[in-house]
């Protein structure tokens, strides 16, 4: 298979460029800052969800109903989303606007006016998207989860509270922005048909700005809740517990743990939850994986009277994969390099591959994945069947 063609490079301005060139007529692009919800406190939680909504409310160069016009009106699509580490900016059009795309995703995160009334019409959208959040049972026990298994500030919502949304002002949204919107803070990201030589274009107009951002300590815990609530029919459940990191040798160990576990129809809990005991409709696993925390999270959807019985086999097929055999394993390498192969048809996916990879440590390693994936041994996914711990949250019809 021929190596793709991928760049990086760090200009003077600070800018971090990363760019994968395609054939096909599509182009991604991304600005990205190195900041999102671990860096905040316990009272200012969600500051840096509110600001990404509110960078689309107007900038010094357009309205807010021009933002999206001028992307939409070419057949492009625009968005933004809020990590733990990073806030991205991106949008995918035609290749042959590619400066309109590159354009304004940099002036979503230089030129943001912030402007008052602006700013609280969109403090009451993000309530209500908190109260969407909570009223949904499956996305709660996802929230909960992470509140047992991480102590605060980094347990809150990356959405942040009712609480402390109500309180940002606009002095917090201005000082946060200056604080960690600077160039040696910023990733300028493209994949699709353009060149090299444009990209290092675009990136340059970046005006240089240096600024120094501290984390907050991330402190692990385990913890179990049991919550009721009327108006539900179904109990919803989540098994949590802690997972090597970006940074760790044994990454790519539990990406093959969680496949085999709850990765797709032919998964263990799947065939042993679902096709063989009929306890669920739904059963799957996930997991998060930055270079600073990592987890893996069991949701399933039950009667709460086999909740327990659920949460007994998942400890039973976590137990069972210290017995994991090598035809095993080949199988779920073939699968995972496969998966990656076709998510890589997408250049938005890529995109925001290589950025988690970047955040990482080095968008190159996301090149690297099969000889990466090859390179597991059979005792490396072992080990991970011990578990020192883990939390465990179910939502319950009252």
């Amino acid at each position: 298979m021929k190596e793709p063609e991928f760049y990086r490079k760090k200009l003077d301005n600070g800018v971090t460029v990363l760019f994968e060139r395609r054939q096909v007529p599509v182009v991604a692009v991304a600005s990205s800052v190195k900041s999102g919800a671990q860096y905040e406190s316990a009272d200012i939680k969600g500051i840096s969800h509110f600001l990404e909504h509110l960078v689309f409310k107007g900038t010094k160069k357009r309205t807010v109903q021009e933002i999206p016009k001028e992307i939409e009106s070419k057949g492009g699509i625009i968005n933004a989303f809020t990590g733990e580490e990073i806030t991205t900016y991106w949008n995918k059009l035609p290749s042959k606007y590619f400066e309109l795309g590159a354009d304004i995703s940099r002036d979503l995160v230089l030129n943001p006016i912030f402007e008052k009334n602006a700013l609280e019409r969109e403090r009451k959208v993000i309530l209500e998207e908190i109260k969407m959040y909570h009223d949904n049972p499956s996305t709660h026990v996802l929230e909960k989860v992470k509140e047992m298994l991480y102590r605060k500030p980094f347990n809150i919502s990356i959405a942040g509270t009712a609480g402390t949304v109500g309180k940002l002002s606009r002095e917090n949204i201005i000082h946060l922005f200056n604080s960690f919107y600077s160039t040696n803070n910023m990733v300028f990201s493209v994949v699709g048909k353009c060149e090299w030589e444009q990209v290092l274009e675009e990136a340059k107009k970046f005006s240089k700005t240096q600024k120094q951002i501290k984390k907050i300590p991330i402190i692990l815990r385990n913890g179990n809740i049991v919550e009721k609530r009327k108006g539900i029919d179904q109990a919803h459940l989540v098994f949590g517990f802690h997972i090597p990191k970006l940074i760790d040798k044994n990454r790519y160990a539990a990406e093959i743990f969680d496949s085999v576990l709850g990765g797709g129809m032919s998964s263990r809990l799947f065939q042993e939850v679902r096709e063989k005991k009929g306890l669920c409709y739904a059963i799957k696993s996930d997991m998060e994986q930055s270079k600073d925390y990592a987890y893996e999270i069991i949701y399933s959807g039950t009667v709460k009277e086999k909740i327990d019985e659920i949460k007994k086999i998942i400890l039973k097929e976590i137990k069972k994969l210290g017995k994991f055999e090598k035809v095993d394993l080949n199988e779920e390498k073939e699968k995972l390099i496969g998966l990656n192969q076709i998510n890589k048809e997408k250049c938005d996916l890529t995109m925001i591959d290589l950025l988690q990879e970047e955040i990482g440590g080095d968008a190159r390693n996301y090149y690297k994945y099969e000889d990466n994936i090859n390179s597991i041994k059979l005792e490396e996914v072992r080990k991970l069947s011990k578990l020192k711990g883990y939390s465990f949250v179910s939502l319950i019809p009252e």
